[in-house]
């Protein structure tokens, strides 16, 4: 099966439709998947659900999409960065399901391995704990959580072979992993694509099993939330 597609635009035909699911992966504006992004944006879907750490930064990421109010709900850990997500929400425009980070990437792991719930102490006599099922094991409460099963994911990674076999670079590895696996259909960018039999199977990240298409998305700007600088101190 041929996986590679010319854009986002193209590897998003047929996928796109109102209401859906979606997995993005990413931490902050590291490793997310803005080619997909941007063509979820361009196609002008809405009432999204998205699943991901984070929301990126005011328009970067989810951010853009959150701008276009292409938005309804967010499953998400982190949410600070965003000016226009905090408006949102305290406007009750925005319905936010508020997770803990490895409780989050736990759901979508879960979700990939086709496990509809697991038991955490996370969150146990919080809020967030608040109207889901709790069970005491050996004198412990745990909370019932549910595994995420996303209609797409979209996920972005350094390189992949024209089978789908995924690399990640450093941290930017973060959520993308889970992402891929929760979703019924996953899509990935890259920044380079390189030939079958590159890579050391080792060194392999994602198999291209959970793959189903690819683009190239480079080149890319290496972004940053903030530049802090100082004055140099004289010699």
């Amino acid at each position: 099966m041929e996986k590679i597609y010319p854009d986002a635009a193209a590897a998003l035909d047929g996928l796109l439709r109102d209401g859906l699911l979606i997995a993005a992966g990413g931490f902050g504006i590291c490793g997310i998947p803005e080619r997909l992004l941007d063509a979820v944006q361009a196609s002008g879907v809405k009432d999204l659900t998205f699943a991901s750490n984070n929301a990126g930064i005011d328009n970067e990421g989810i951010g853009k999409l959150l701008r276009t109010r292409q938005v309804k709900k967010m499953i998400a850990s982190y949410v600070g960065e965003n000016k226009e997500f905090e408006r949102q929400y305290l406007a009750g425009e925005l319905e936010v399901e508020f997770c803990p980070q490895g409780t989050l990437a736990e759901r979508m792991r879960a979700g990939g391995a086709g496990i509809p719930g697991f038991y955490t102490k996370t969150g146990v006599g919080t809020l967030v704990a608040e109207g889901k099922e709790t069970k005491v094991f050996d004198g412990e409460e745990y909370v019932l959580e549910r595994g995420i099963f996303a209609d797409l994911s979209l996920v972005k990674a350094w390189k992949a072979d024209e089978t789908g076999n995924i690399m990640f670079r450093k941290t930017a590895r973060n959520f993308n992993v889970p992402v891929a696996t929760c979703g019924k259909v996953c899509l990935v960018e890259v920044e380079e694509i390189v030939p079958v039999g590159s890579f050391d199977p080792d060194c392999i990240h994602l198999p291209g099993v959970f793959v189903q298409r690819l683009i190239l998305g480079a080149p890319y700007d290496k972004k940053i939330e903030f530049r802090t600088i100082r004055e140099r101190e004289a010699a």
